[in-house]
This record gives C-alpha cells, structure tokens and sequence, in this order.
C-alpha cells in the first residue's frame, strides 16, 4: 500500500514574500540592540575614565567649597605681616608723569631684595611716586617709592593654606593658567554629570527610582536657595 503524499499548505507565512519581511525586520531590531548596547559602553567608558581624570580636581574644588564657606573652622583667617623699607637708584625713576621708568628694574629690585612673590599686579606711575603691587592666591604685597630720592616702603601680607586654597577655588590672583584649570574642571565635571545622568537610562530597574531622586534632589536644592533668600 503506497503512501498518500500530505496535502499542500495553504497558509502564506512561508511564501517568498513573507520571509524577507520577517528577515529584514529582525536583522533591524538586532542591529538596534547592538547600537544601543554599544553606546551604553561607550558612555559608561567615558563617564568612569573622566570622573578618574578629574578625580583630584573635583576633589580639590568640593573640599574647599567646605573651607571657603567656612573660612573660622580651619583657620583661614590668619594673616601675617611684614614691612620694609630701602632705595633704590633714582635714575630709575624718571621725571614728569611716566618718563623714563625702568619697570623692569624695580620689579626685579624688589623682588631679589625682598623674596617678593606673586605676580606683577599693578605698576602706576604718579607724579611724585610709583606704585608697586603684587598679588598671588592668599598674599600680596605693596611698595611705594619716592620718585625724587629712590626711598621706598613696603607691605606684605601672606595668609594661611586655607585662604591660598581658598583664593585658587575662586580663581583669585592665581594667573592665566590657573583660569584655564578652572575651565578645564568645570567641562570635566558637566561630562560626569551628564554621563552619569545618560547611564541612568540603560538601567531599567534603576531608571524609575534614579530619575526620581534626581528631580527630588533639584527640588530639595531650590526649597533650599528660596527659604534662604527669602
């Protein structure tokens, strides 16, 4: 007895036509999924190696947010003085308003004689002195010279370690290159922020619940600022 042969399918699921279609949108979710997974690394990657770049910075500026708010606890106030007094050669000091003075030279005379620091703050020339200022985080000092005999006077004032590192966190007297620190920082830091905040999103049991505090914490932030403006 021969077998009878089954019957042919009459559902189209396996038709030519449908296949492809099935393909080609299972390739595309996949392919989805591996773009999504990959930029999940990539900002997972960055948000670890940038917040380990800016460690000691982001370190530096939270510790004296601390020490400049509360400048009594550690001290920060504490001053010290020191006044000299000496002349130099008047020849360097010109005549008339601004003629002839070696700026150079004073600065440099100053600075050898004294153990000045700080950088060249302000150099006015007045009709009958000249006016020295040099600044620096948590010190300065200021000479006034006699223009007619080369005698001079000076001040300086130093702080502790607390005002210096103060002074930095404000970007105070600390020069061009401490600026662009500042800068610098202040980009590491919206990278972390912001990286941070983008993970959340690859996170679906944690998505919920961070974003939440999050905004909790904005809102606790701004309570704040108002009752203590108000």
């Amino acid at each position: 007895m021969s077998r009878s042969s089954p019957p042919p399918s009459t559902t189209d699921d396996a038709t030519p036509e449908n296949e492809p279609r099935a393909t080609a949108g299972g390739r595309s979710s996949g392919v989805a999924r591996a773009m999504n997974l990959k930029l999940a690394r990539m900002i997972r990657w960055l948000h670890i190696y940038i917040s380990m770049l800016g460690l000691a910075i982001v370190l530096f500026f939270s510790v004296t947010g601390i020490t400049l708010n509360h400048p009594g606890w550690f001290e920060g106030d504490v001053e010290r003085r020191r006044e000299f007094e000496g002349s130099m050669d008047p020849s360097w000091l010109g005549t008339g308003a601004g003629d002839g003075v070696a700026r150079l030279e004073i600065v440099e005379r100053l600075r050898g004689s004294h153990g000045i620091k700080g950088a060249l703050a302000e150099f006015r020339v007045e009709e009958g002195e000249c006016v020295v200022v040099f600044k620096g985080p948590g010190y300065a000092a200021d000479a006034l010279i006699d223009r007619s005999t080369g005698h001079y006077t000076m001040a300086e004032t130093s702080h502790g370690l607390v005002a210096v590192l103060n002074d930095l966190h404000k970007g105070r007297d600390a020069g061009p290159t401490w600026s662009l620190v500042i800068d610098v920082s202040a980009v590491l830091m919206t990278v972390i922020s912001l990286s941070g905040l983008l993970l959340i999103f690859y996170l679906k049991l944690r998505r919920k619940p961070g974003l939440v505090t999050a905004i909790v914490g904005t809102l606790i932030a701004l309570a704040l600022y108002a009752l203590g403006s108000s």
